[in-house]
């Protein structure tokens, strides 16, 4: 099999979102704990409930989401949760560009998911490529190297 020309690999645990909502339910256990041991009341149950929680964070900035590949003349799209890749071929794409995932700070975690015309992939970060392929169907791929994506990509389609 031929070596890969761009690898990235996605993490679960370091999506904004999802780490702040396992953030602020720790933080509420730890309190509760607090305010509890403070009123003669056991809480041992929240204090332990907390550390579980941070635990389980610990564990998810190792779990991987998805990785992207680019190999021959394709990317492919694979994860840990997911039930297939996805491939997409390089020949098929007309565009591509480095965009603003979202307007927004916190996105969830998302991948393979069509919604009124395009195909997401994100885990976190701030940009995205975009790609569109022949039958105007979008891609948005998020990445931590965006440049380095784009200018591989680019480099395949001028070599196609």
């Amino acid at each position: 099999m031929q070596e890969p020309d761009f690898i990235e690999k996605q993490y679960l645990g370091l999506n904004k979102i999802s780490l702040v909502m396992r953030i602020s339910l720790a933080i509420f256990c730890f309190v509760s704990y607090y305010w509890r041991e403070n009123n003669d009341k056991p809480g041992d149950l929240f204090f332990f409930t907390g550390i579980a929680i941070m635990i389980g964070s610990i564990i998810l900035f190792y779990m991987l989401h998805f990785d992207t590949k680019i190999i021959n003349r394709s990317i492919v799209l694979d994860g840990l949760w997911t039930a297939r890749k996805v491939k997409i071929d390089l020949i098929s794409i007309v565009s591509v560009k480095k965009v603003q995932y979202s307007k927004y700070i916190f996105n969830r975690s998302v991948y393979n998911l069509h919604v009124k015309g395009k195909v997401r992939f994100y885990t976190r970060g701030s940009y995205a490529i975009q790609l569109i392929d022949k039958d105007g169907l979008i891609y948005l791929i998020g990445s931590q190297k965006p440049e380095e994506l784009v200018r591989v990509i680019e480099k395949k389609l001028n070599n196609l």
